[in-house]
């Protein structure tokens, strides 16, 4: 079977996810990218520069295999005499309808926000298959649909909403999870707490470093390691904890080896998670492969990736069940190094994923 996956955002985990499905599937899979920048301006014209790129390509494929990045109706029309009869899905990394925007955002002060809501919109209703990286992010996308179309004047179409539901469906994030075994290094020392997430508003840096700062003048020691992708107008709340946890950090910064980021998850202890936004978890599913303690909020799609005998120890409400699970890891260290994590995260590894894929591929 032969796979045209289209990815007009093609950096970080788009790519990781999209060279890893083209790896370890059964089928023949090209893909079709554009740089990983301007997103917005991807989610208007990528459509239009990939249809040509594709039009002028010497190759027929059997399935067109989208993300959501990519405005499909748009594509598809720009491609109606070369793609007639072939079946189209579309994979949800994220979305634009119930994603977090930053207040500070232009086209939220302008209230244009809502059209890139509608390109996955209208993207879901034209894919022939709807797939879902989390059964959560399915669910909000769904449930957010029918309000969304009320905001509109009339011919709201709410009867299409049922059309999506019924032809989506999870497909959980496959993930090459086996390359970190070639890094292992032992556990060493005080207690490491990790951050492996971008440096952004809606991992909700401000309450992990008030909590930690708690931790600090109340609880154990420990080390702190703040890696994960930071970008040039990452939240201010970086800079103070950088001055607060001076005498703790062993690592402040993005590192740029993939050798390097391995290390760290394999040497980290705890993963105290705040995020106010995940529609899956890759960087909480790759800690948690490398056997780092998870401390993760009970709710999002958190309570999905662990089994839920593991939900007690490990999912917490609020603040101040935040701070005494973090204290319990620290005084806890031995028994937290010996925890075998990693065997939760190894329904996610490509090795099980990629046939999961390739069968719903052929699905369609």
């Amino acid at each position: 079977m032969k796979i045209l996956l289209v990815e007009p955002y093609y950096t970080g985990s788009h790519k990781q996810w999209a060279e890893g499905y083209q790896k370890y599937s059964r089928h023949r899979i090209n893909i079709l990218s554009m740089k990983g920048q301007f997103w917005k301006w991807r989610m208007h014209g990528g459509a239009v520069t990939v249809a040509q790129r594709f039009n002028d390509m010497k190759w027929h494929p059997d399935l067109i295999l989208a993300t959501d990045m990519l405005d499909l109706s748009t594509f598809l029309a720009l491609s109606r005499k070369k793609l007639h009869g072939i079946p189209a899905a579309i994979y949800f990394h994220e979305n634009q309808l119930v994603y977090p925007w930053s207040p500070e955002d232009r086209d939220i002060q302008q209230k244009r926000d809502t059209h890139y809501g509608f390109i996955n919109y209208a993207s879901a209703l034209t894919a022939d298959r709807v797939f879902f990286n989390s059964e959560f992010h399915m669910n909000s996308f769904l449930d957010a649909l029918h309000p969304f179309l009320k905001h509109f004047p009339d011919h709201r179409e709410l009867d299409s909403v049922k059309v999506i539901r019924d032809k989506s469906r999870v497909l959980h994030l496959g993930m090459d999870l086996q390359q970190f075994d070639d890094h292992r290094v032992e556990k060493e020392g005080n207690p490491l707490i990790l951050w492996n997430h971008r440096w952004e508003y809606d991992k909700n840096p401000e309450l992990f470093f008030s909590v930690l700062k708690q931790v600090k003048n109340n609880g154990p020691d420990f080390k702190l390691a703040v890696i994960g992708e930071n970008f040039s107008q990452s939240p201010k709340i970086f800079e103070e904890a950088k001055r607060t946890f001076k005498d703790m950090i062993v690592q402040w910064g993005y590192v740029e080896s993939f050798k390097e980021y391995a290390e760290w998850l394999w040497k980290a202890d705890i993963l105290p998670v705040t995020s106010n936004q995940e529609f899956f978890g890759a960087s909480v599913m790759e800690a948690i492969y490398c056997n780092t303690w998870p401390i993760l909020p009970n709710r999002l799609t958190y309570p999905e990736l662990l089994p839920p005998d593991q939900h007690k120890d490990h999912l917490y409400s609020g603040e101040n069940n935040l701070f005494s699970k973090i204290t319990w890891a620290l005084g806890h260290h031995e028994k937290i190094k010996s925890t075998p994590f990693h065997l939760f995260a190894k329904p996610f590894d490509w090795e099980t994923m990629a046939p999961v894929y390739d069968n719903a591929m052929e699905q369609i």
